[in-house]
């Protein structure tokens, strides 16, 4: 299915802001692109710093939390975090267990095993905390929906304090509206909560940790550089979650990321050596597909004990064996996830999926912890919702991967009497449900869908048309000003018409890579790189004699020479 393009609607009043704000209609344009209006939220787009983070006391909850955790600790009380073993959960696990042990308390922690305990608190967590004596559980990147589990914990006596930023589980009512559903903690750290103030709801697990922290350091006195070690990895684990880059999510990734380049973490610095990145600017690419598939992969196929304890390294040898492992990890993940996706694949063009709006693959044997990354890959290759499921010990698990305009969580609250188990984001969930529910599943999830044609085609919205003659390196230092890029923040696409093949050449070890030389009708040449299905995208490019491009202009350093060449998203 061909892709649409669409260019971005051109709005009034660039020339006046560019006078008022000393740069160029363009950048404006490619920012208002990005739904920041107004001098002011553009002068904190352009230059937003640590100090424009908001207070973490304007969350609901905070003082509560702040409030009993130092009374624990003064009362020499133990604590247990538990996380999530994914990316958000490792890095928020990380930022607690190093604020409360900075604050003087005695915790430790406990990240649940993707295959034997599933997504966040379970009732055998509960309870092994409680033999260990443990007084206080704090939750990170979980919590919100396990209301059966905290109540045990209240019932055996324990103090509950969960962090999250997943959604409120709620039942909707006969006339629409919805009962939010809260678990009976001692108190509740979620911006998602209905009645919370805080101005920005789109943190991260990571994120909401380190406003604990930095709440609890304010409230001890503890100098503010501290809260400032930790920015890193709420960076890492804001990219790795796929969080919106806007609002103060760009500002934790802008400075986080700076100071993880030259980071003091004994792990991130060996997992930043082992993947050959230690000459390079960290960008949020690195930690989508680099380093953060690394943290991910201890998780998936074997326990995220091991990333954690990466993190927590206090030795450079021990740093640097773990970060080997989590590499040599990543790469079995990536051959078993290759393997998974072309099933899947197979499975939908040679039966009766092929025809559904939402896609619903069930993989018996594909390991669990892959099922998300194949339905991103499958989601890709369809654009359509997809659900993939695999056999777990106990029932049939997976998780799903949606498209813009159908919300994952709200569509599977609809069939919610299905699972045993559901949660997640309106582009992300997770699901447990019994192996009988499977096609009952894919028949009711695909009746209830509203998705139109129009909606199930894709499209990609362009920046304007940019004539290749003048995507030189002013633009790219112009450019510069919008990075970091990312989800919410995408990089600036541009159009050039009219263009003709020259020279090409395709290598790479998939034969994924393809370099072509271009020139336009006016005779301008540049230089163009592609990823991806090299010779399908070039028998396009010369099927036609002219064609028009999709791109990006960067900068390629080769052997100490800088030229600007063109990154190609797509050609028609």
């Amino acid at each position: 299915m061909e892709e649409r393009w669409k260019e971005a609607p051109r709005q009034e009043g660039n020339a006046e802001l560019s006078r008022k704000l000393g740069i160029s209609a363009m950048t404006v344009r490619l920012i208002r692109n990005r739904g920041v209006e107004g001098q002011q939220e553009i002068e904190r787009y352009l230059h937003g710093s640590q100090s424009d983070l908001h207070d973490p006391f304007k969350m609901k909850g905070m003082e509560a939390a702040v409030e009993l955790l130092i009374h624990k600790i003064n009362e020499g009380r133990t604590f247990r975090v538990i996380g999530d073993y994914d990316i958000d959960g490792v890095n928020a696990t990380y930022i607690l267990l190093t604020g409360i042990r900075r604050a003087g308390g005695r915790v430790d922690t406990a990240i649940p095993d993707r295959i034997r305990d599933g997504y966040g608190l379970n009732e055998n967590l509960i309870r092994e905390a409680y033999a260990a004596g443990v007084d206080t559980i704090v939750t990170c990147d979980n919590g919100i929906a396990a209301a059966g589990e905290i109540a045990l914990g209240k019932e055996l006596g324990m103090t509950i304090l969960v962090t999250d930023h997943h959604e409120v589980p709620y039942e909707e009512q006969a006339d629409g509206s919805r009962n939010y559903v809260l678990p009976e903690a001692d108190v509740i750290l979620n911006p998602k909560q209905a009645d919370c103030p805080y101005p920005f709801k789109k943190l991260c697990g990571a994120a909401v940790a380190y406003k604990l922290i930095e709440a609890l350091y304010r409230s001890l006195s503890i100098p503010e550089k501290e809260t400032h070690k930790l920015l890193e990895f709420v960076a890492v684990a804001t990219v790795g979650d796929i969080m919106e880059l806007s609002g103060e999510n760009r500002i934790f990734v802008k400075y986080g990321l700076e100071r993880l380049k030259n980071t003091e973490n004994l792990g991130y610095r060996a997992l930043i050596q082992v993947n050959d990145l230690g000459d390079k600017k960290i960008t949020p690419y690195h930690v989508g597909f680099v380093l953060g598939p690394c943290i991910n992969a201890s998780g998936r196929l074997d326990t995220a004990k091991r990333a954690l304890s990466l993190l927590c390294a206090s030795a450079r040898e021990e740093a640097e064996r773990l970060a080997g492992d989590l590499k040599a990890l990543n790469e079995s993940r990536k051959e078993l996830t290759v393997s998974g996706t072309r099933q899947a694949l197979e499975m939908i063009e040679n039966g009766p999926l092929k025809d559904d709006r939402v896609l619903v693959v069930y993989l018996p044997d594909c390991h669990e912890s892959l099922a998300g990354i194949i339905a991103g890959r499958v989601r890709e290759a369809y654009y359509r919702p997809c659900f993939v499921l695999t056999r777990g010990e106990e029932g049939v698990k997976g998780s799903g991967r949606s498209i813009e305009n159908y919300s994952m969580y709200e569509e599977m609250s609809k069939v919610k009497e299905l699972f045993t188990k559901y949660g997640g984001h309106p582009m992300a969930a997770g699901l447990s449900m019994e192996e009988a529910q499977v096609e009952n599943f894919r028949k009711q999830i695909n009746e209830l869908c509203v998705l139109t044609e129009e909606e199930l085609r894709p499209s990609r919205v362009f920046d304007g048309v940019l004539h290749l003659q003048y995507a030189g390196e002013q633009i790219l230092k112009e450019l510069e000003l919008l990075e970091p890029y990312g989800k919410g923040n995408e990089k600036p696409l541009f159009v050039e018409t009219n263009l003709r093949v020259e020279s090409a050449r395709v290598f790479g070890k998939s034969q994924n890579v393809l370099k072509v030389q271009l020139s336009t009708a006016q005779g301008v040449r540049a230089s163009g790189i592609y990823f991806g299905d090299a010779r399908k995208m070039l028998e396009t490019m010369e099927e036609k004699e002219r064609f028009s491009m999709l791109y990006y202009p960067k900068v390629d350093e080769y052997m100490g020479k800088r030229s600007v060449q063109m990154e190609i998203v797509g050609v028609k």
